[in-house]
Parts: structure tokens; sequence; C-alpha cells
């Protein structure tokens, strides 16, 4: 049975969505503080969790930064504080949705399974399938949302994931950041096109510290991103 987490400090509400995810056919884990979810996330990772951010002992931010230290499983965040500061925070340090309360459950729900579903991944043809060569050296695994350079593990949040795969299997293609939101996000995300940039930077961080030599993503001025593949024969 697919287990999620909900950490919220307001029984209330945790309650109410306990009991129409249970309903639903989930398994639910309750975990009023910060900490101890954190402590629980990393010990045992759920296939999702629901985080709320204003939380006792730790906040939610800061639970969701630890815990992608550990895990990349899917994480919603739930939060009464709407600032677009706080949506752009949240989904660059690797949430997979944003609900802002007040909330409809059933709308919540909903939400659950579409992300549940949107990172589940589509079972592969044979046991080696979920892993191609999408550039020289670099290899994504589509199943498992994990990336590696030569061999080194990129250790990317999903939203930075996203982006490497529509970026590396096109390469030389200029994407505007409209488009690159269009493609590498799901359509229930609020974010706005400057979480681009900043996702861009954190890949060119991630791949520049395997591969210095050689800058994969060009941006072109007033237009976009495209990805630039190696000369062949050397970088």
């Amino acid at each position: 049975m697919t287990r999620i987490v909900i950490v919220e400090d307001e029984i209330d509400i945790a309650s109410v969505v306990q009991d129409y995810l249970r309903h639903a056919g989930y398994e639910t884990t309750h975990f009023t503080d910060g900490q101890s979810a954190l402590d629980s996330i990393v010990a045992e990772p759920p296939d999702l969790t629901l985080l709320d951010i204003m939380l006792p002992r730790l906040d939610g931010i800061e639970v969701l930064r630890r815990a992608r230290e550990h895990t990349v499983h899917p994480i919603i965040m739930l939060t009464a504080r709407i600032e677009e500061v706080d949506r752009l925070l949240g989904l660059e340090l690797g949430a997979d949705d944003y609900v802002c309360k007040p909330f409809s459950p059933r709308e919540l729900v909903a939400r659950v399974r579409a992300v549940l579903r949107r990172t589940a991944g589509t079972a592969p043809d044979g046991p080696d399938a979920a892993a191609r060569d999408d550039a020289p050296g670099l290899v994504l695994d589509d199943v498992h949302w994990r990336a590696s350079l030569e061999g080194t593990p990129l250790n990317l949040t999903r939203r930075e994931f996203g982006l490497l795969q529509v970026l590396s299997r096109h390469p030389g293609r200029i994407f505007s950041r409209a488009r690159l939101l269009e493609l590498a996000y799901d359509d229930t995300v609020d974010v706005t096109e400057r979480a681009i940039d900043s996702h861009v930077k954190n890949l060119r961080r991630k791949l520049g510290a395997v591969t210095p030599e050689h800058d994969w993503i060009r941006s072109v001025y007033g237009v976009g991103f495209a990805w630039e593949a190696p000369l062949e024969g050397g970088r």
C-alpha cells in the first residue's frame, strides 16, 4: 500500500487529510513537528510526503532542504504563506508541488494522485531500459529520476532532472524559458519563469563540478538556453 507521511501541526487539518487519504486507499503516518518527521523520512522514505511550512522544532523549508540530501521521493508543500518567494524557494529546493491553505481535501487527494502518477515513471522494457546515454558520458534514469556524468552521480532535484532531460535530448536546440516550463513542469505546479534561471544555475554548478572544462548549457541572450554537446574528440 502506498504510504504517505503528513507533517502538519494543526490536528484538525491533519485529521481531515488523513481521513480523505485513507478513504482513497493510502496508508498514512502523521507527525506534528519537523524534526520527528525528518528523522522518520530519512530512516524510511515514504512514497510521498505532505509537508507544512510552519512547524515547531524545525520548519518545513528546512525539513525539505535536509530531506533532499537523502531522498528524492515526492514532497508536496502545504502552507498559508502564498508569497511568491516562498513558492519559488520551495520548488527550487526540490518540492514537487505546492498547495496553499485553505484547500479542498478532495483537490489535495487529486494532487497527490497526480504527483504519484507523474513521479512513478513508466516501466521500461527490460532491466536496463531505464538508463540511457543522452550525451557523451551523461546517463539519465527516467524511472528513478537519477542522472550521472562520467560515472559521477549528479544528485539532482526533480525539477533539475526534468530540465536536464529536455535540454540534453535536443542538443543545440534553443528553448525559451516559457517552453522549458511547459515541457519540464507539470501544469499543476505554480512557478514562474524566473525559477528556470535558478535551476539552470544549479545544473551548471553540478555539471561543472564533474567537467569544469566544458559548459554544457549555453545561454542565448534574450531567448533562452540550449544544450551544448562537446566537440567530438574533446571537450
